[in-house]
């Protein structure tokens, strides 16, 4: 069985194509530059084989029906007709309140993700292109969406509603709906087999760091905290995003600069976090590089980055009365071993205790650092959301029975 995994971004296309029976990938694509100079598409073989060129892609369209020739090709395919895929999983930014699982496309689930384009102007409408073009050209073969706001539904009311008039929620739907949900989920998951394999009573503390970072208080198997809001502006300091601040901040820069919304939008979003800090870049292997030079607002950067994290995981504890494991994964979390033993400092009080003999060094490999008989264990755990959505993606069907 065959399953596509589609992640369709603002002007990218990623892709993998994943025989779900072996948990096999078979190739794995991205179309990048998508309307803009310079469009390239790379496509990989299991086999390492690739294909690396420019490309004219003025849409997403054109990105998927490019996908579709090289999956089909004779020198780089891995089908001879899409008949052989059972099925594409979709991965969508926003579903708001509407998912709170996996959903077969239907013209009502597309209404829902066109009602979350304001919450999700860069992903919700590219996700949205990635589904009708492929329900145009796979007729007949399932789309399920993939929401990464659905494992969050699991939140009490009190860890997701905002101090505002509450008719901003009725009536807005203004909540914190939290992101990198499939990601969360699936490391959580494997947390808990590590511990065990019985999801109830385990409290794990997931941390998803890369450019874009999260945190996820997970009880019994579910979300019941998470550091994003309504949109991935929230928590801790990113790459280009500023994070948490005093919202007062914002209409007072407004004035000082006399800024539209959308202006402001776009310093929070694109010139704030660590590359707002430091002045030098949003890539966290630049910040470390000229820190060690003596830059000083590179290494600011870094400390405001771990002294965050170490709030949220310290609270998250809090929350869960008590932690089993912290997980860290994506980018940074996979592979800085550095970020992993300073956010983790001080919280000795907690039962956090780090070998750094295992630590060190380690990237992108399941593994447990923490010292041996330390009370909270600590993981990291490459994430795997294409994966996540295939098997959720079968699961939604029933072909796995």
């Amino acid at each position: 069985m065959k399953i596509l995994i589609i992640n369709s971004g603002s002007s990218s296309l990623k892709y993998q194509v994943i025989n779900y029976e072996a948990r096999e990938v078979l190739c794995v694509g991205l179309c990048e530059r998508i309307g803009i100079d310079d469009p390239s598409m790379t496509h990989k073989l299991s086999d390492g084989k690739t294909f690396k060129g420019n490309m004219d892609f003025k849409t997403h369209r054109d990105a998927v029906f490019a996908m579709v020739e090289k999956l089909t090709s004779e020198e780089y395919g891995v089908i001879k007709e899409l008949d052989e895929i059972s099925a594409v999983g979709h991965r969508v930014l926003h579903g708001g309140e509407e998912f709170t699982a996996p959903a077969l496309v239907t013209d009502e689930v597309k209404q829902a993700i066109r009602k979350c384009f304001a919450w999700g102007p860069l992903h919700n409408p590219a996700n949205l292109t990635g589904i009708e073009v492929c329900e145009e050209i796979m007729p007949g073969i399932p789309q399920v969406a993939i929401f990464d706001t659905a494992f969050h539904q699991t939140m009490p009311a009190e860890a997701f509603i905002y101090a505002l008039p509450y008719r901003y929620y009725e009536e807005l739907g203004i909540r914190r709906y939290g992101f990198h949900g499939t990601s969360h989920m699936y490391v959580s998951q494997q947390a808990v087999e590590l511990l065990g394999g019985e999801a109830e009573g385990t409290r794990i503390i997931t941390c998803h760091l890369g450019n874009g970072s999260s945190f996820a208080a997970v009880k019994d198997g579910k979300c019941v905290d998470t550091s994003m809001g309504l949109t991935p502006l929230a928590g801790i300091a990113m790459g280009t995003r500023c994070g948490d601040i005093d919202p007062a901040i914002v209409p007072y820069i407004m004035k000082a600069e006399n800024l539209t919304p959308d202006e402001i939008d776009h310093i929070m979003n694109k010139e704030s976090g660590v590359r707002g800090v430091s002045g030098v870049s949003s890539d966290f292997r630049d910040l470390a590089a000229t820190a060690a030079e003596g830059n000083e607002r590179s290494k600011l950067a870094l400390d405001m980055f771990v002294y965050q994290g170490r709030k949220i995981i310290a609270s998250y504890a809090a929350a869960l009365g008590g932690v089993d494991a912290i997980v860290f994964t994506a980018g940074i979390g996979e592979n800085d071993t550095d970020t992993r033993a300073r956010m983790l400092e001080n919280l000795e009080f907690m039962g956090v205790e780090v070998d750094r003999s295992k630590n060190d060094g380690l990237r992108a490999k399941v593994a447990d650092i923490s010292k041996d008989g330390s009370k909270v264990r600590v993981f990291v755990i490459p994430t795997n959301e294409e994966l996540s959505i295939a098997i959720q993606t079968v699961e939604l069907l029933g072909l796995d029975k």
